[in-house]
């Protein structure tokens, strides 16, 4: 989940005894409550999920830090993207136009799939890869991608732009699997649902349905 926290770079935290000063509480209060944000959000907690993100926001916008905002704006696009959820950014995109800043800019540009006259240097190193690959190899781009989340948006913006493989869609169901995410685990399931209907896969349709089940009772309130 790192991946996209080190995209907002909200705190770099100095080590014990380094001697520097200790951040300002709004650089540690920001990153801890988009990191609360981000787990949340994954799980299908939702409530909780934008109760810590407002949080986020009031502890950037109290220090009156346009840039730090945006870029919180900008994780939780992401965040929303890496589960298939067509967001925008609007919110990052209008704070951006205060105080713009590259490499947001270049990520704004990779996670919205506006992936023509991307500056691909100023991405983070685990997504250069797939947008420099053909179209046809991007699906096995994902293998080589450790970072759990940022494999999980790799995998969905190479569905919103219609070029994943049967192979992709396995791969971020048991990413968001082995990870616990309920909420994106839920989507990419019924994906692979969809694809087992058209292919008549009866046995592989009933089996995806269990899974499903699974995960919808285990999103109930009286199941937790």
């Amino acid at each position: 989940m790192k991946t996209l926290l080190a995209l907002a770079s909200l705190v770099m935290l100095t080590a014990c005894g380094s001697g520097g000063p200790p951040p300002p509480d709004w650089k540690t209060d920001s990153a801890d409550l988009i990191e609360r944000y981000q787990k949340h959000a994954l799980l299908g907690e939702n409530t909780l999920a934008e109760r810590y993100f407002q949080q986020a926001v009031a502890a950037t916008g109290g220090a009156g830090r346009v840039t730090e905002t945006a870029r919180l704006w900008l994780v939780r696009c992401a965040t929303r993207r890496a589960m298939l959820i067509n967001d925008a950014c609007g919110e990052y995109a209008n704070l951006a136009v205060v105080a713009p800043n590259a490499a947001d800019q270049a990520y704004y540009q990779f996670v919205t799939l506006r992936w023509e006259g991307l500056d691909v240097a100023q991405l983070p190193a685990q997504h250069r890869d797939l947008v420099r690959a053909l179209a046809v190899k991007r699906p096995a781009v994902l293998k080589k991608i450790d970072d759990p989340l940022a494999r999980l948006l790799d995998a969905s913006l190479l569905v919103m732009r219609q070029e994943a493989s049967a192979s992709t869609l396995e791969m971020a169901v048991e990413t968001a699997s082995e990870r616990g995410w309920r909420q994106p685990l839920l989507i990419y399931l019924k994906l692979q649902q969809e694809q087992a209907a058209a292919q008549g896969n009866l046995p592989e349709q009933a089996r995806l349905a269990r899974r499903i089940q699974l995960v919808e009772q285990s999103l109930l309130p009286n199941y937790k």
